[in-house]
């Protein structure tokens, strides 16, 4: 099976109605281990949605629902055949379906015949009559979505590794929330890196520091940007550095993303300050690659 079970391009929503020409099961008890829907067509292809309900634990699926899309080996061609996927379960509770979807384009051929997500849903979610994804009749309904694709662009190829150091002065006597550095070109944008000496809202009393695209910058419908990032708070005494790496989709509902330090503030002036009272922070980035146009935003 092809699984993404950590894989960071995974976006999950609410939809009313899945896409035109979605496959849609209603399963009832879920005793057996696996579950196929019958045919369906898409691209001049035929599919079928798979579910483990328990999980498929030969796929690192044990404790949640594992979802695939199998292309047909009748209908399996010689070339690739290159397919966005999006997963489906329906809530009665919010009359809407979860709609999870992977971001990457998935190739099927003759050797690989089978893709999807070995931890779309925790069996515990699933069975918690609170989510409402246990229907009328102890039935769940099930659906998958495949639509063609244009072969990937490996724009990842032009776009450097970036590295920006960021030495913040009189740290202790800092007032202010909040500190933003100078604006860096990381791919195609421009970015600043802001840093809460005292925590914020959500990490009281940690340091917190965000990675975000600078203002003035813009994402289109449906432009996604995947960034690998590494975060240093630098041990002016040693090589004990605290050290924070993020792996994550940046697009217009999600323009800034933080990486938490494990260290109360008290203890970074302690030990991460050096003798002119300075904190330097460096970051360490790259563009993986960019979608210009994801078809399901």
């Amino acid at each position: 099976m092809g699984s993404c079970a950590s894989d960071p391009a995974i976006l999950k929503s609410w939809r009313k109605t899945p896409p035109p020409a979605s496959s849609l099961v209603r399963l009832s008890q879920l005793a057996n281990d696996k579950y196929e829907s019958p045919p369906f067509s898409s691209g001049g292809h035929n599919w079928r949605l798979v579910v483990y309900p328990k999980g498929n634990e030969e796929d690192n699926g044990r404790g949640f629902v594992s979802m695939y899309v199998e292309c047909l080996s009748s209908t399996t061609p010689p070339m690739d055949v290159f397919a966005h996927l999006t997963f489906f379960v329906f809530s009665e509770e919010e009359k809407k379906y979860l709609s999870i979807q992977d971001v990457e384009v998935k190739r099927f051929n003759s050797s690989k015949t089978v893709w999807g997500l070995s931890q779309a849903l925790s069996v515990e979610t699933l069975k918690d009559r609170a989510k409402g994804f246990i229907l009328y009749g102890e039935e769940h309904e099930f659906g998958a979505h495949v639509k063609m694709a244009s072969p990937p662009v490996p724009v990842d190829l032009n776009l450097p590794f970036h590295k920006f150091s960021w030495s913040i002065r009189d740290f202790s006597g800092l007032k202010q929330n909040d500190c933003v550095s100078k604006t860096f070109h990381m791919g195609e944008k421009n970015w600043t890196l802001t840093l809460y000496p005292k925590g914020d809202s959500e990490t009281d009393g940690q340091l917190h520091q965000n990675l975000l695209l600078a203002d003035g910058e813009t994402l289109m419908r449906g432009e996604m940007i995947f960034v690998r990032v590494q975060l240093q708070v630098l041990d002016p005494h040693g090589s004990n550095h605290l050290t924070e790496s993020l792996n994550c989709w940046v697009m217009a509902s999600t323009r800034a993303y933080g990486l938490p330090q494990s260290m109360p503030c008290a203890e970074i002036q302690e030990a991460y300050l050096d003798r002119e009272d300075t904190l330097k922070v460096d970051i360490e980035c790259e563009v993986v690659k960019a979608i210009k146009n994801n078809p399901f935003f």
